[in-house]
This record gives C-alpha cells, structure tokens and sequence, in this order.
C-alpha cells in the first residue's frame, strides 16, 4: 500500500516515529522507551518552524506576454517549512499558525506533563499535516480482565484545510481496537479554527482532560452493563446490519424486514462483521462472548482489524478524522445504546 508519510531528504529519514512496534510500512524512528515532548518532537521529524511569506503574480501586457512588473497578493499569504522552503499551502490573511512545539505543550499541559506517554507522531505530506497520539494515565476496567487504555490524538494542518483537533480515543488492548463513543449530546473532541488567538485559544482547551475523565467513568458503567446483557446470533446480525446501513433507504428495508431489497456488497460487508463477532479470538472473552458489549466490539473490530484500505493513512482518517469507520462505530454505539434501552425490541427479534 501506499503511504504519505513525509521524507525529509536532508536528514534522510522519514517524519515519523512510535514506541516499541514499527508502523505505517515500517518507515519512521523506532524507540524503546516513551520520550519526553521535546524527544518525541525530534524523533517524529517535527521540529520545524513554519511561517508565512508573501505571494506574487506576473503581470502581463494587452499582448498577454509577462513583463517584468509582480504584483504582490495582499489577501492571501503562502505557509512554508523554515528547514526545507517547501510551500505547505496557501491561507487567508487572518490565518494563524499553530507551531507544532506548541501542539506538544498543549499535550503536557493537559496532565501537567505527569504520566502522560507519547506513543506515535509524524507529518504527512510536505509536513503540511501532523498528528500525534498520547497514552493517559490508568485504564477503563470492563469485567475482570478486559482492559481499555486512554489515548489523547491531535491533529492539525498548516496548508488552510482543517481545524484543530484533539480527541479522547479509548482503546482495548486485547484486540487494539478504537472505540469511538460520545455521549450525553457532546463530542468526544473539540476543534479549534486557525483564526486569531489559536494559540491561546489551545493554550485553554484543558476541557479535553474534563471530556477524557467524565467519558472514562461513563464508558467503565456503560460497557459493564453491556457485558451482563445476553445477545442471541439473530439479534447480533440484525444490530449489525442496523449500525453497518449506508442511508435511510437501506434502515427502512430492515425495519420493514425486506432482506431481499440489500446489496449484496452490503450482504457481504454485515457478513465479515458477523463472522468477526464469531469466530475471532478476542472475541471469545467472558467480556464480549454473546454480549452486547461483544457486538459493539465487532463493529469495531472489523474496522480495525479486517476491512481493508487504500492505504494507512485512509485508514486513519476512516478512524479518527471522522470518516466512514468512525461513523459506523459511533452508530454502532447508539444502537446497543438503544437495545440496552429496550428501544429496538419492534425492530430486532
């Protein structure tokens, strides 16, 4: 497959590191042990500045030949890397950069640089796209053994396309799954324009620490009173069809019970997701075996660890960047959300 990972061809190495266990093609620095923020910041080939220059345009004479006369752009201003001069991108005037020492100082001061472990970081592109992932301390206990580990993921961009973003990710460690889950009519994550006073605005957002903690106790009661609600195969196959539905037209057919109006590549995707639910071994655990926890984890899990991907990068944005697996996982939610409720009893039976 192919990747986007940025290699820098001063330093010959490619803009990306993790803790123990090479990723993404087995490119990038690999570490024994969790670096500090600023290690981490070198490791991942992220310690460039980057600034805004000032963009010119040829002029031309009523002959439509280019003469000697630039015309300076006063709207719009181009990002480039310090190190290289490569141009990130093209932005607005009221553009402001958040430097990428600063999206780690953000992490530190989330837990006060206590316990909080960088696992993965890395550019994409030029450098125009970076994204870090950090460990929290403790875990989610769900039952006796099933362990869900708390991760912060940050991402932001330096080419005039997206916000800023840094999200609360929980994880099983047995499958390595990414459980998606917001709750109580708020986000998981929040998102901060690249306007005036982004950095400080950043420098405020300790409110993600308040989402990571209120989450982690009402994921810990949740997925426990999933584990003690019994699920039989018919209804697991019919919540998965319920989450996997593309739009409206394919949850109305299974509302109406009209099976013979589904795609077959439909049939096939609930199918994998099925067969993952079955047979797969984390998920014969005393957690997710015929649980309802166990049908939400094989949603998940089939995104993790079965459907396939252009490449490791669409794989991420299908995870984190809100994309189609995020999405699934997140409906997947509120469906056994809704069956644990009682709600679903006319549809699934």
């Amino acid at each position: 497959m192919a990747h986007n990972i940025y290699f820098n061809e001063q330093t010959n190495q490619h803009s990306f590191f993790s803790v123990k266990e090479k990723a993404w093609h087995g490119l990038g620095q690999i570490v024994e042990d969790y670096p500090t923020s600023a290690e981490a910041l070198k490791f991942a080939g992220l310690d460039y500045e980057v600034v805004k220059k000032n963009i010119y345009t040829t002029s031309y004479n009523s002959d439509g030949q280019a003469m000697d006369v630039t015309n300076h752009i006063k709207t719009h201003f181009a990002t480039m890397r310090k190190d290289t001069a490569d141009v990130l991108g093209v932005v607005g005037k009221d553009y402001e950069i958040v430097q990428n020492k600063d999206a780690f100082t953000f992490f530190d001061s989330i837990v006060g640089g206590d316990g909080i472990q960088y696992e993965t970081a890395g550019a994409l592109g030029k450098g125009e796209r970076i994204f870090i992932t950090a460990k929290l301390p403790g875990y989610i206990k769900v039952g006796r053994q099933d362990l869900i580990e708390k991760y912060l993921f940050f991402t932001t961009s330096h080419d005039g396309f997206g916000s800023i973003t840094a999200a609360f990710t929980p994880v099983r460690i047995v499958c390595a799954n990414t459980l998606n889950a917001a709750m109580h009519n708020h986000s998981n994550s929040i998102k901060i324009r690249h306007t005036v006073n982004a950095k400080e605005r950043l420098e405020q957002a300790h409110k993600v620490m308040g989402i990571s903690n209120q989450l982690s106790i009402d994921l810990e009661r949740i997925f426990n009173n999933w584990t003690k609600v019994k699920i039989t195969d018919p209804e697991l196959q019919h919540l998965i069809q319920l989450a996997m539905a593309p739009n409206k037209e394919v949850l109305n057919n299974l509302e109406k019970g009209q099976f013979d109006e589904l795609s077959t590549c439909f049939n096939n995707m609930c199918n994998s997701v099925y067969e993952y639910a079955l047979t797969n071994p984390t998920q014969q655990m005393e957690t997710t075996k015929g649980t309802l926890f166990g049908a939400y984890n094989a949603v998940t899990g089939y995104f993790q660890n079965v459907r396939n991907y252009k490449d490791d990068e669409a794989k991420l944005k299908s995870l984190l960047y809100g994309g189609t697996a995020q999405l699934k996982t997140q409906k997947a939610f509120n469906c056994c959300a809704d069956f644990f409720k009682g709600e679903l009893a006319g549809i699934i039976n």
